[in-house]
Order: structure tokens, then sequence, then C-alpha cells
């Protein structure tokens, strides 16, 4: 089957969707996630986003290994 609906969420944003992304900078690559950094809202791309998400996702797998207290045996 066709698949006739694809992008046709995009066709009707400026330049289709593309942009320059606001954490690395390359020019002409769909930004198609908007994120607060450092308190101003920006347009960034498909790679980007999943490295934020990537991090978030370490730093709380990590975090209750850091905080958690050692147990003792008695």
């Amino acid at each position: 089957m066709s698949k006739n609906h694809r992008g046709s969420g995009i066709r009707s944003l400026p330049a289709h969707g593309r942009a320059t992304c606001g954490i690395c900078k390359k020019e002409n690559i769909k930004c198609l996630f908007e994120k607060e950094i450092d308190g101003n809202k920006v347009k960034i791309c498909k790679w980007c986003n999943a490295a934020l998400k990537n991090q978030a996702r370490r730093a709380v797998a990590a975090a209750p290994a850091a905080e958690a207290p050692a147990e003792s045996a008695e």
C-alpha cells in the first residue's frame, strides 16, 4: 500500500520544517522538536532531541545508585 500521507504534517510549516538547529547549529535540517534551553524555547533536530533524552535517562539511572545508603550487615 502507498504512503500518501507521509510528511503531510510538516508541509504546512515554513520551509517544510527545515531550519537551523538550536543546539548543533546544522543548517537546513528538519527541526521539529521545541525544547526549552536556558529559558528560551528553541527548535531542535531529531538527533539533538534523542541526545537530550538519553542524557536525562542516564542521569535518572545513575542517581538512585549514588544516593542509596549502603546496607549494614547485622
